[in-house]
């Protein structure tokens, strides 16, 4: 059997987490390529370099030359450090292209995360940087057993619980495949004794009862949950729940959430900083903050054998154009606002720049009364997920079972025709459309409902977009061209990396480019 063959057999039996390992035995996947802190040898001999974007991406820059004895100057478009690094709390308030002001009302300690909002335990490279600039961390709950999957037309429109339908897929298609063993169809592919191994992990694998089949029984229960749960004393028998059908949930279509738990991004263990995913970018701006000038907006980037020349205008003030020189660029501006911008680089370079589009993407956060999610269904943490447009209901990580009010992210759209659809909505459009669809998952939505805040990123001016979306194509095309220093001029961020996205692939972006960049300046 060919290597492709077994690892699409795997993919199709066990899920893409089985596959993923298999990969990685094979020598076909692995980790973060990070391997610890950056140790720039040699002297720079005073040279100067100019950051575009204190986002994470440029602040790790910045960090790590100065250390190795550059000049370091960052200009930033906003009035704070971070970049997509961005935390909203009640009293915070931002403008949108268009004009829609939005200010948000939620109480204090309550927070939405509208741009990365979690990080994989693979993400090295990210976590030791937390852990450097003592940045506090807690756990976030990708996976809920108890969270719901919810499908428009299937079970009445009812939400169904993540672990009913995973066990009992699960535990129906291993009775199909115990059935398949059971008649020797296995018998060209597998040995009798790798049989007999199968029907035994099938068997505990699939929670099936002595004869391999599925059914209602308190086995099952263990997985998909009981009809009555076990209690004390006399009325403390449990009864087993009855599984769904495998018909009814293959047409229900909700197997393909499941796979969001497998991937490997999304596989477990995932943390978020306390207090909101900003707590990262305002400890990189306590180690540079005094390298950084906000509110700068760049309108131009020039460069010739000698150095580079970057225009820009006080985004609060833009009546008079300022200058800022040094030997060599760092640009991390995204490619949706660069392409729009005269800059002095070769057409290799310009092509890439141009060519790459941006992913369209939503988030609405919801304050609510109380937190019914925890108090009437019992879901402390995690995501569920709809067919309906806002696409995902995810509860906070935090807190959990104190009276009060609380913030859901009520929905979370990335790429597709719904994600352009709201972002054409005004804000208090896709608040209100997200606590219109949310009320078909959780009925208490119109009833405990507060204030809300709703982020289009195709709407944001500091990126035009949520993130880099590179085809297969146009990486091949593009991506090592817009990677090459140009002159004294080299990209970083999230667009220049596998990672798209996450904020692990605009360090490693960094780190990547201020290495060559290094290694140039010391030879010369």
């Amino acid at each position: 059997m060919k290597r492709r063959d077994l690892l699409a057999l795997i993919g199709s039996i066990a899920g893409s987490s089985a596959m993923y390992h298999a990969m990685t035995s094979l020598g076909f996947a692995s980790e973060s390529t990070y391997k610890g802190p950056l140790r720039l040898a040699g002297d720079p001999k005073g040279a100067s370099v100019l950051i575009l974007g204190a986002g994470l991406a440029g602040m790790a820059a910045a960090l790590e030359l100065r250390k190795a004895g550059y000049k370091v100057q960052i200009l930033e478009f906003n009035s704070r450090a971070g970049g997509r690094n961005w935390t909203i709390r009640g009293g915070d308030s931002f403008t949108e292209l268009g004009g829609f002001r939005q200010k948000c009302e939620f109480e204090q300690g309550l927070y939405i995360n509208p741009g990365p909002w979690r990080i994989p335990y693979h993400h090295r490279a990210l976590l030791d940087y937390c852990r450097r600039l003592n940045v506090t961390l807690e756990p976030f709950i990708q996976l809920n057993h108890n969270a719901y999957l919810h499908a428009t037309r299937a079970f009445d429109g009812k939400p169904q619980r993540i672990r009913s339908i995973k066990a009992d897929f699960q535990g129906q298609v291993s009775e199909l495949l115990a059935k398949v063993t059971q008649q020797g169809k296995l018998d060209e592919a597998v040995t009798k004794e790798d049989q007999d191994i199968l029907l035994q992990s099938l068997r505990a694998w699939g929670a099936l009862d002595r004869d391999y089949k599925y059914n209602a029984n308190l086995g099952s229960a263990e997985f998909r949950g009981y009809a009555r749960d076990p209690g004390g004393g006399l009325t403390g028998d449990p009864l087993p729940s009855d599984p769904i059908g495998l018909s009814e949930i293959l047409r229900s279509r909700l197997w393909r959430y499941l796979q969001a738990f497998a991937r490997y991004n999304f596989q477990t263990t995932m943390f978020q900083p306390v207090g909101g995913m900003d707590m990262i970018g305002k400890a990189f701006a306590r180690e540079v903050g005094s390298l950084i000038r906000t509110n700068a907006k760049v309108t131009q980037i020039q460069q010739n054998d000698s150095g580079v020349t970057v225009s820009y205008v006080d985004a609060t003030s833009p009546s008079t154009v300022q200058q800022a020189t040094a030997d060599w660029c760092i640009c991390t501006i995204p490619l949706s606002i660069l392409s729009q911008l005269p800059v002095d680089v070769s057409a290799p370079m310009k092509s890439a720049i141009d060519a790459l589009p941006y992913a369209g993407s939503v988030k609405v956060g919801l304050q609510f009364k109380r937190r019914f999610w925890e108090e009437d269904e019992a879901i402390y943490g995690g995501i569920s997920y709809t067919d309906l447009p806002i696409r995902q209901i995810a509860y906070p990580n935090h807190d959990f079972n104190r009276a009060g009010r609380g913030v859901l992210l009520g929905a979370y759209l990335f790429e597709g025709a719904n994600s352009y659809e709201f972002t054409a909505m005004t804000p208090a459009e896709r608040v209100a459309s997200a606590v219109e669809f949310g009320a078909m998952i959780h009925p208490q939505y119109k009833a405990e409902f507060e204030t809300g805040v709703a982020v289009a990123w195709h709407r944001v001016p500091f990126t035009l977009g949520c993130s880099g979306e590179w085809s297969d194509a146009g990486r091949a095309q593009h991506y090592r061209n817009l990677c090459q220093i140009d002159g004294r001029i080299v990209l970083a961020g999230e667009h220049a990396s596998n990672l798209p996205a996450w904020q692990e692939g605009a360090i490693l972006s960094a780190l990547d480019a201020i290495a060559r960049l290094h290694e140039r300046v010391v030879k010369t």
